[in-house]
């Protein structure tokens, strides 16, 4: 009789420290998720309070400008991310679907006008692009930050080589009045990245293969189990990151009216700080934590540019912010990010 109760509350000691741990991770899943919108609304009304201009319409409009081709990043990188792995060619890609995207529009250089051809073109390449860095990923078995970072760099490489080092002028009109353009004072490169962050949105919360990325990230043995096939979904998150990256590109070029390897650089290290911020880490984590972690970053630059910090200042609070975010990432999860 005694060894039965005795079982009994071990039994039932069991059974509480279950419950416990349920309710701890519950509790850090809430702090996770609203934690970045706490850091967001504090910063907001700092800002108003104490940075003169900040709540003016030309710098919320600005701001709206400076956050489109990172969103856009983010929202690429983002699927990336959730499964433990890091896309390195970015910057690369980037800037290469710029300079080439500038090269098939009324230009500087050539007579070349192939009108919106060109953008499926260059979203062409960047689906290329992402298939060449996931196939090589999941093939070989090399961990994708070291494939993508050679893709990049031989990308970018190639860049250079289109316009032989002199960057061609966007000389469009159409293009240049869709630059300078907006809608109810939301400029229109804002609105295509919201488009490609809706879409990212969709995909990622209500598909199948949305529901597989997750999976993968969680625990990619037991996906496999499940029978969701890892490699093709795996190899589709490289190609649907590119993609979105090759839309920056040619939006960076817009926005710059030149077509330039340049545009994508220091791009990277701030988007992955803005998603790792937003609390995004292997199978934990959405667009809305993206969207978060996008408007931090932005808001920050946009602060230290209105209190008048120096260039090479703002570097060095970026890369801070980047140190910041990485341990808060193996704090809440101690999941490999690049595998």
């Amino acid at each position: 009789m005694g060894k039965a109760a005795d079982l009994g509350m071990e039994h039932d000691t069991v059974a509480v420290q279950f419950v416990r741990k349920i309710r701890d991770d519950a509790r850090r899943a809430i702090v996770r998720r609203y934690a970045p919108v706490i850091v967001l609304a504090v910063m907001t009304v700092f800002s108003m309070i104490f940075v003169h201009g900040f709540m003016t319409w030309d710098n919320l409009t600005n701001l709206m400008y400076q956050m489109a081709l990172p969103l856009i990043l983010a929202t690429g990188l983002t699927f990336v991310l959730l499964i433990g792995g890091i896309d390195l060619s970015l910057e690369g890609v980037m800037g290469f679907s710029g300079s080439v995207f500038v090269l098939l529009i009324p230009n500087s250089t050539n007579g070349n006008n192939f009108g919106s051809f060109s953008v499926m073109v260059i979203l062409l390449f960047g689906i290329l692009m992402g298939f060449i860095n996931g196939i090589i990923h999941v093939k070989l078995r090399i961990p994708s930050f070291m494939v993508t970072y050679a893709v990049g760099v031989i990308v970018r490489g190639f860049g250079i080589l289109s316009y032989n080092s002199i960057p061609a002028s966007i000389r469009s009109e159409t293009i240049i009045a869709f630059s300078r353009g907006s809608v109810f004072g939301i400029p229109n490169i804002t609105l295509v990245a919201f488009a490609v962050f809706f879409t990212g949105c969709i995909i990622l919360n209500y598909t199948a293969f949305g529901r597989a990325v997750y999976a993968i990230g969680d625990n990619e043995a037991s996906a496999r189990t499940a029978g969701i096939n890892i490699n093709r979904v795996k190899i589709l998150i490289f190609v649907l990151c590119a993609g979105m990256v090759s839309i920056a590109g040619v939006l960076g070029a817009v926005r710059l009216k030149i077509g330039l390897v340049g545009i994508g650089d220091n791009m990277l290290f701030p988007t992955i700080a803005a998603v790792t911020v937003g609390g995004i880490t292997p199978g934990i984590g959405g667009m809305f934590q993206t969207f978060i972690g996008v408007l931090i970053y932005t808001e920050l630059i946009n602060y230290l540019t209105l209190m008048g910090v120096d260039a090479s200042y703002k570097q060095a609070i970026q890369g801070v912010i980047i140190l910041i975010a990485v341990a808060l990432s193996a704090t809440r999860n101690r999941k490999i990010i690049v595998k």
